[in-house]
């Protein structure tokens, strides 16, 4: 993890601490003093993808700054049943503190992880490109799609001045997919570019006359897929999009296209599960 990311993401694992620590912690606050160091083990209880894991070592060190994470794994390495990634050594009270919000973060991360590198798997075709959307958690995003990278995917727009993209209603709003690109090409520099959403093959006419970098056909049949793929012929890159899960993506293997984007990889994730066990007083 790069320095500039890792410092987006400490206000954040911040905010969330926050939200468990209003106060104190009643509970550990009760029944450890606050000088005694603990010891816990990290432990993946499911196959799958790990990713995060610099983020939870900080929530730890964000209230311990001796905090120390021993780690047998790194993000993008596959973890199974029983193994133990990792040791976490910190005073007591802060291992209480931190590790559900540690623990949410690797959690939520380590399952898109999962998920982006099953889809990859699945798909199975190296020239095309699995990309994630800006369905991701508010909030959320920089944790989600750096996930996303360690499963394997690309990341789409981080945001709305990333690139250009015409989807229906701006398209519905200029009056068609000409005047939409035209607009767009008086008041957009030159270096951004310009992707257009179609639903048809006459859109995808319309898209090549007035020359868009990107073709994105949405929930399109692959047998009409196919037909635009012959009709685009390398004049404009392919994005295909629209409820394409796991079960499904393999049937767009081999067709010719670019770019598969798929909101799944972010917006219904279900968390690896992952715990920290065998607390213990040092």
């Amino acid at each position: 993890m790069n320095t500039g990311l890792k410092m987006r993401m400490l206000d954040k694992i911040k905010e969330s601490l926050l939200e468990d620590i209003s106060y104190k912690d009643i509970s550990a606050d009760a029944i450890i003093d606050e000088d005694r160091m603990a010891r816990a083990d990290l432990i993946a209880k499911e196959e799958g993808i790990v990713c995060g894991l610099e983020v939870f070592y900080q929530a730890f060190k964000i209230l311990d700054e001796g905090a120390k994470f021993t780690c047998s794994h790194k993000d993008g390495d596959r973890v199974y049943k029983g193994d133990k990634i990792g040791i976490v050594e910190c005073k007591a009270q802060a291992m209480l503190l931190a590790e559900r919000t540690g623990l949410n973060f690797l959690q939520r991360m380590s399952g898109i992880a999962s998920m982006t590198r099953y889809m990859v798997d699945a798909l199975g075709d190296e020239s095309v490109s699995l990309a994630d959307t800006r369905k991701t958690a508010p909030g959320l995003r920089v944790f989600d799609k750096y996930s996303v990278e360690v499963g394997g995917g690309k990341n789409h727009r981080f945001n709305l001045s990333d690139m250009v993209m015409l989807k229906d209603n701006h398209i519905g709003v200029a009056g068609g997919i000409r005047q939409a690109v035209e607009k767009t090409r008086k008041k957009v520099s030159f270096s951004k570019k310009i992707e257009v959403e179609v639903e048809s093959l006459d859109q995808v006419r319309e898209a090549l006359d007035v020359g868009c970098d990107i073709i994105m056909l949405d929930n399109m049949s692959i047998d009409q897929i196919r037909k635009a793929v012959d009709l685009i012929g390398g004049q404009a890159l392919i994005e295909v999009s629209g409820n394409i899960g796991p079960d499904k993506i393999g049937d767009y293997r081999g067709l010719g296209i670019d770019i598969i984007s798929c909101g799944a990889l972010t917006h219904s994730v279900k968390a690896l599960d992952i715990s920290l066990k065998n607390m213990e007083i040092i």
